[in-house]
């Protein structure tokens, strides 16, 4: 694989090491963590007091913007004063966008410099223009004169760089040769790191951020895959940016973040929440936790049992979002699973005896836009499936809900017979799915219970691993994929060994699914054996589920979820709808691109988008960006259908996509005035009354 070592394990990505100040970063170095400030860079003592708040709680890097020149100029101070309370050995970064000039002057006082390749030495005018290759090569040429005095101060005095892309500022040049894509967004930055290693400067950081996970995660991808053929092992920083705030904020970051960190690569992060900047301590540091755990022990990758996937690739296009093509699949009047399906919810029911109590909770009219489509039951004896028909029937009979009525999973023990499920399933609704594990041995037992779930209208999950399915392999051509469906069994015992994890595990399933020439779907299911370096915190369980299921769906793999490490039912579903938005791959409500605060910001961040979020929360489909400045709005608007960005000091520009159609709004005007536009372009709904059943 060319940019990872394994798909199937974590290898660590060997990379130099780059000093920022007095902590490396890549190397053998853990992984870093950082954050930014948010105060005014003119303000001083805020400024020092908001690093200190961060180091004080684990940060290790801190990042502070200097919009101009004049704002460069206190990051002296600043240091001084930071390192006289005693936090001389933490670093500082300056944040440039768009004058050189500050970038001089903030290296003088910092010991690191992050530019942003797209406007560095651009002006962003949207302009369309075709660039013949002479004129390209003036381009490149006066982007060398404009980068070189800074790489030059910097390997004078020491200081490292950050060559820093942003999806949404990709400079008109890059745009008009290489489009709005993650390669332009490789080529973006391989500019400005050939220019620095034309003057044998090395102390360089790449990154490739973006608000969409999964441009995120195919640009740094593509990055390392270049690098890699140009000999090239800089460090890299991760982040989601414009990830938003709440849950929301870390699934996306996590999904990004988590999935590169699973594959080895990533040497420090930061996760942007449109929070208080100490909030994002906790969750990069947990992040950093979970992938660290992986890479050590160092072990050869020949010592897992696991080991034969290692050493292959997969078939997954890891720079290009292709769905894996999966054979359709009815489950129940309002749910199928299919090529143009969705993913499906499926959520646990803790026992039996709790089906009623549970089904009748998620048929609340407050589910509507997010229903249980699938309820996952854990039977252990014939009796248990006798009281789960009767328990079906008394539900289904009073059913009068606004949302139809989900399918039923029933979890079966291996103990149980094909011919006792057989004799107890009579009652049980047409398009029931049994899931039961299937290990090596258990051919024979795969093939009955293929002909009694087919017979009687049934699906059967099979629960197996990757190498239990090569001894199972022989028999899937001839069963077809009629009425099948594959989900990983207790992850990680099947990947015992170093390096592994539960990503890799579902990757190596769906491998051997497509060699043995299976096209049946896949169900990805969070539950206590996907755990990694776990935590009973919410949020540890959060971000496992959003990093498996996020990496997987990113991939293109996964036709239903199920987050089973919620006791709560309506929790459990919150969250498998809130990963498949963080994903793209399912939508369900409005869809917020909102940055974190910094000193650029106009207006505040964090109210202003609770703010819009209670107005227009309930717009399922409509993608919104609340921008503080206008460094990264326009670019990241892209997709989005509407934009609220600061213009000036209490006045809001708004977008419609990236076309600014009404600028210098007071504030207080501006929700209105907002409302109004997604009015005009036919976007808007009334809010329906939620009643409860």
């Amino acid at each position: 694989m060319s940019y990872c070592v394994s798909r199937f394990h974590t290898v660590r990505r060997n990379t130099i090491e780059v000093k920022v100040g007095e902590v490396g970063v890549g190397g053998s170095n853990p992984v870093r963590i950082q954050s930014m400030t948010t105060s005014d860079t003119q303000d001083v003592a805020a400024t020092v007091k908001q690093s200190i708040a961060l180091a004080e709680v684990g940060c290790e890097i801190i990042r502070i913007t200097a919009p101009n020149v004049p704002a460069a100029k206190c990051l002296k101070d600043i240091r001084e004063q930071f390192t006289a309370a005693g936090f001389g050995h933490i670093p500082l970064v300056a944040d440039i966008h768009f004058l050189p000039a500050a970038a001089m002057e903030a290296v003088e006082h910092v010991e690191k410099v992050r530019v942003n390749p797209g406007n560095y030495a651009d002006k962003k005018k949207f302009a369309v223009k075709e660039y013949s290759d002479s004129d390209y090569d003036r381009e490149l040429q006066r982007l060398h004169e404009s980068f070189s005095p800074l790489v030059l101060r910097a390997k004078a005095l020491g200081r490292s760089l950050r060559i820093g892309t942003n999806h949404g500022s990709l400079s008109d040049r890059i745009m008009n040769r290489y489009g709005d894509t993650p390669l332009g967004m490789v080529e973006s930055a391989l500019e400005f790191l050939r220019i620095g290693e034309s003057h044998g400067f090395k102390q360089m950081i790449l990154s490739m951020k973006s608000s969409n996970p999964k441009v995120m995660i195919e640009a740094y991808r593509l990055l390392v895959e270049h690098m890699n053929r140009a000999g090239m092992s800089y460090p890299l920083h991760l982040g989601v940016t414009e990830a938003g705030d709440g849950e929301d904020g870390r699934i996306k970051s996590a999904i990004g973040i988590g999935s590169l960190l699973y594959d080895g690569l990533g040497d420090t992060i930061r996760v942007s929440l449109t929070e208080d900047s100490v909030y994002e301590i906790p969750v990069a540091r947990a992040l950093a936790q979970k992938a660290m755990s992986l890479w050590q022990p160092a072990a050869p990758l020949t010592a897992s049992p696991f080991a034969r996937f290692a050493l292959t690739v997969d078939a997954v296009d890891p720079f290009h979002f292709n769905r894996r093509p999966v054979q359709s699949l009815p489950l129940s009047p309002g749910a199928s699973v299919g090529p143009e399906q969705p993913p499906r919810v499926i959520v646990r029911v803790p026992s039996v005896a709790a089906l009623p109590e549970t089904a009748t909770q998620l048929a609340s009219a407050r589910l509507a836009e997010t229903p249980a489509e699938g309820l996952l039951v854990p039977v252990a004896t014939t009796s248990d499936l006798l009281a789960v028909s009767s328990h079906w029937s008394s539900v289904i009979g009073h059913w009068s809900f606004p949302v139809p009525p989900p399918f039923l999973v029933l979890e079966l023990p291996s103990t149980l017979p094909p011919a006792a499920v057989a004799s107890a399933s009579e009652l049980l609704p047409a398009g029931s799915v049994f899931l039961r594990t299937f290990g090596a041995d258990d051919v024979e037992s795969l093939l009955a219970f293929v002909q009694f779930t087919r017979a009687h209208g049934h699906t059967l999950a099979v629960a197996t691993t990757a190498c239990d399915l090569t001894a199972l392999a022989p028999a899937l051509p001839p069963l077809g994929d009629d009425r099948l469906l594959f989900t990983l069994s207790t992850p990680a015992a099947s990947v015992a060994g170093v390096n592994a994890h539960p990503t890799g595990a579902y990757r190596a399933l769906v491998e051997q699914l497509r060699l043995a020439g299976s096209r049946a779907p896949l169900w990805i299911r969070n539950t206590s054996a996907t755990t990694v370096h776990a935590d009973p915190s919410f949020l540890s369980r959060l971000l496992d589920a959003a990093i498996l299921t996020g990496s997987l769906l990113c991939d293109g793999l996964g036709d239903l979820i199920s987050v089973e490490t919620e006791s709560d039912a309506t929790r459990a579903t919150k969250l498998a709808y809130n990963v498949l938005q963080g994903a793209g791959a399912r939508i369900s409500k409005t869809e917020f691109v909102a940055c974190p605060s910094c000193g650029r910001t106009l207006f505040d961040l964090q109210t202003t988008t609770q703010r819009i979020r209670a107005q227009t929360g309930h717009l399922k489909g409509v993608k919104l960006a609340i921008m503080g400045c206008i460094v990264n709005g326009p670019g990241e608007m892209a997709d989005a259908d509407f934009g609220y960005v600061g213009g000036a000091p209490g006045k809001i520009n708004l977008y419609v996509g990236k076309t600014c159609v009404q600028y210098n709004i007071p504030q207080a005007d501006a929700d209105a005035r907002l409302i109004s536009l997604i009015k005009e372009h036919g976007k808007w709904v009334d809010p329906s009354p939620v009643t409860r059943p």
